[in-house]
């Protein structure tokens, strides 16, 4: 078990919440993840270009090129990623930024640009670190498994990020 990372067994704590929405079935995933460090450096990770890149969207062995955030209240982010020979962008605006306890922004990509999403970064301070509660609205039922894993290696990575005893890897880029 990695240090900082809350595996209760020997997965994050997850929970689906499914709810259908005009004529194409939409659901709300949610998923959850404790860590053994402050809110406030958590939450700094979100809108930390440098950080971010790290974890949000990229993989640990391929980190994100050039994230571009503004983060403010209607300020906007964009994740590219580049893997073989394709192109993923990931954009979004900032609806709520309330420091070290909640983030609420939209979420597209480009290969899906009807359709918008949400979600929402909650975290709750516990005596020994944090609990964040991220909930996806609106996601495609037919994407929702895939996106359910996707945000849990999303989360795991942020633990891998945010831990002291890993040092963090630089890979070239394209």
């Amino acid at each position: 078990m990695k240090p900082g990372i809350d595996m209760k067994g020997g997965s994050p704590a997850i929970s689906r919440r499914i709810g259908r929405s005009d004529a194409q079935q939409l659901v709300t995933l949610q998923v959850a993840q404790r860590y053994d460090v402050p809110p406030a450096h958590v939450f700094d990770a979100w809108l930390d270009p440098d950080v971010a890149g790290r974890w949000l969207f990229a993989t640990a062995s391929h980190p994100i090129v050039h994230p571009d955030i503004d983060a403010r209240v209607g300020g906007a982010f964009r994740f590219v990623d580049r893997r073989s020979g394709r192109v993923i962008e990931y954009t979004g605006e900032y609806v709520e930024i309330a420091p070290y306890q909640r983030l609420v922004f939209t979420l597209s990509m480009e290969q899906q640009p009807q359709v918008s999403t949400r979600v929402v970064v909650e975290i709750a301070a516990l005596r020994k670190g944090c609990l964040l509660t991220l909930t996806h609205e609106r996601v495609p039922h037919e994407h929702a498994s895939r996106i359910e894993g996707r945000w849990t290696g999303i989360l795991y990575g942020l633990g891998v990020t945010l831990d002291p005893i890993f040092p963090t890897v630089h890979h070239d880029q394209e």
